[in-house]
């Protein structure tokens, strides 16, 4: 348990960011736990080839409970969720901070010895694990993650940080300018007014959250909405709303349990992008799906009226 100093002038400087090193982390602990969570075990099946249990990141990975070195997620800049850019940051960690983390995790590492080299070939390592266990879902982790980012921005707006923070996790609260993590090796030094906080959605995190509150902005980690439809395999549609809406539409509004692009539904049901884009313009006029923008991409969601149609059809 951990309590930190977090004042009302820093919990109004809470921002929201996407980060891949924390995707890699928290992805690689999973697989170093002898139980895989089941809303992981498909993945965790295939994304096995990209691990090297001989290699940097796997030896400094702590399992549950364990801490691992925080230089493994530098701060992560903004909602890109650029991986080369966060590999570039990690390559440049200060010598004495890794050495200290190090330390701290009670890891023998060729790290301690040439920390920068040691550093470049983590980042390749990471970069070969991205590319393998991580790249060819990323599109899908990203249209969960950012409609995440954007249902908890709304709520912030609406109802303001302390509503969103004792919302993120049941481990986590803030009460009288004090946020409370319910979490082992969580460093408790008091946030600076001007530091803020930036909060995490993440897929891997699941079930639980992880932080990084050394250094100068502290970082929370914590699981995003959405995560246990992620790897479902397709499922069928009603057949009483196939009879509602037709059989292309029904289709669409099945898949949408998670906020989708309009590539991304004519990939995953096999009708074309005008199709798609076609009944799209039909459901969204009957008030069965909402499209917002996020970056360049724009995704479609079910409204609250598609997910009681779909729960009295099935």
């Amino acid at each position: 348990m951990a309590t930190i100093g977090l004042s009302a002038a820093a919990a109004t400087r809470i921002r929201f960011a996407v980060s891949c090193l924390w995707e890699v982390l928290a992805s690689v602990r999973i697989l170093r736990d002898p139980g895989v969570p089941e809303v992981h075990r498909r993945w965790a099946a295939r994304a096995r080839a990209g691990v090297d249990e001989g290699g940097l990141l796997w030896s400094l990975v702590a399992p549950s409970g364990g801490y691992t070195p925080d230089f493994l997620t530098p701060p992560p800049s903004g909602l890109a969720g650029d991986l080369e850019r966060e590999l570039a940051g990690l390559r440049v960690t200060p010598p004495s901070v890794v050495r200290a983390q190090l330390e701290l995790a009670g890891v023998e590492s060729p790290l301690r010895d040439d920390p920068a080299a040691g550093l470049r070939r983590l980042a390749d390592e990471i970069a070969a694990y991205w590319s393998v266990a991580i790249a060819p879902d990323w599109p899908r982790m990203r249209a969960v993650l950012d409609a995440e980012v954007q249902r908890r921005a709304r709520r912030l707006a609406e109802t303001g940080s302390a509503a969103v923070l004792d919302d993120l996790h049941p481990s986590v609260t803030w009460r009288n300018g004090e946020l409370t993590i319910d979490q082992p090796h969580c460093r408790a030094d008091d946030v600076p007014d001007g530091a803020g906080l930036i909060l995490i959605p993440s897929v891997f995190v699941w079930p639980a959250v992880l932080t990084v509150t050394a250094g100068e902005i502290p970082q929370l980690a914590y699981p995003a909405r959405g995560v246990a439809t992620l790897w479902e395999r397709s499922s069928r549609e009603p057949d009483a709303l196939t009879a509602l809406l037709g059989r292309g539409r029904a289709r669409l509004l099945t898949e949408l349990a998670t906020p989708l692009s309009t590539t991304e539904l004519s990939r995953r049901t096999g009708i074309t992008a005008g199709g798609v884009s076609q009944h799209l313009t039909t459901l969204r006029a009957a008030g069965l799906v909402v499209t917002h923008r996020q970056g360049r991409s724009l995704l479609n969601t079910r409204t609250a009226v598609a997910e009681a149609l779909l729960s009295a059809a099935s």
